[in-house]
C-alpha cells in the first residue's frame, strides 16, 4: 500500500506525519507500506525545499513505520545520499523515482537514468514518463527490457502515463517491470486504473501465459 503523504493536511508537522504512518502500519499488518512524498516538480502536492524534504524523509526512514520509502532521484545529490544512508541503517528499502510529465526520453536515456538510480544505492528504480506517440510507449517498454536483461541488479518499475500508456500499467511485467500502481478511489497519476480492474487484467494475462 502506498501512502501519498504529500496530500496529508499536516505535512509540515513531522510528529503528525510519523504518528499517522505508525497508525497506517498497524492497520495494514503484514502488508508493506510505501511512503511517498511527491513534490510539485514531480507532479505531486508537496511544496518543500531540499532541506525540509530531506529531513521529513529521513524522519520517516528512521521511524520504523515505513517498509519502503520513495526518494525523488532528481533532488539535490547530498539530500538523496543522506536519505538513502538513513534508510539503509534502518532496513527501509529505497524506491528511487523520477517522473517526466512532458515527454518520453529515448530508450538509451531511460536506461541511463535507471542505471544511475541503481548506482546511487536504490533498492528499486522507478521511472514514469508521458508518451506523445505510440513509439514513445514502445521506447519505454524496450528500455525496461534492456535494463532488466542487461544491467539490473535490483527490481525496476516503469510506466508510461496517460491513456496512451495504460498498456504499460497492465502488461509492463511482461517486459521486466516488477510492479504496477492502481488506485483505490481517485487516481494519483494520469492513466492509473482502479485496483479491481487491474487485478482482473493481471489474472487474465497470468492465465494466458501458463
Amino acid at each position: 500500500m502506498e501512502w501519498r503523504v504529500d496530500h496529508f493536511g499536516a505535512l509540515t508537522d513531522t510528529r503528525a506525519v510519523l504518528d499517522t504512518a505508525h497508525a497506517l502500519a498497524r492497520l495494514l499488518g503484514p502488508v508493506p507500506l510505501l511512503v511517498t512524498c511527491r513534490t510539485v516538480s514531480e507532479g505531486g502536492a508537496a511544496d518543500l525545499g531540499p532541506d525540509a524534504y530531506g529531513e521529513l524523509l529521513s524522519a520517516l526512514a528512521s521511524s520504523g513505520a515505513a517498509d519502503l520509502l520513495d526518494v525523488e532521484h532528481r533532488r539535490a545529490g547530498d539530500v538523496v545520499a543522506a536519505v538513502v544512508a538513513t534508510a539503509g541503517r534502518h532496513g527501509v528499502a529505497v524506491v528511487a523515482s523520477e517522473h517526466d510529465f512532458e515527454a518520453t526520453p529515448p530508450a538509451t536515456e531511460l536506461v541511463r537514468r535507471l542505471r544511475d538510480m541503481q548506482d546511487a544505492g536504490a533498492d528499486v528504480a522507478k521511472i514514469a514518463v508521458m508518451p506523445r506517440t505510440r513509439a514513445d510507449v514502445l521506447a519505454l517498454l524496450d528500455a525496461t527490457r534492456e535494463m532488466t536483461e542487461e544491467y539490473a541488479d535490483i527490481p525496476v518499475i516503469t510506466m508510461s502515463m496517460g491513456p496512451l500508456g495504460v498498456v504499460t500499467r497492465l502488461a509492463g511485467h511482461l517486459f521486466g517491470s516488477a510492479a504496477t500502481f492502481a488506485s483505490a478511489g481517485a487516481a494519483s497519476a494520469p492513466g492509473q486504473v482502479e485496483v479491481e480492474d487491474l487485478r482482473a487484467v493481471l489474472e487474465v494475462l497470468d492465465h494466458a501465459s501458463r
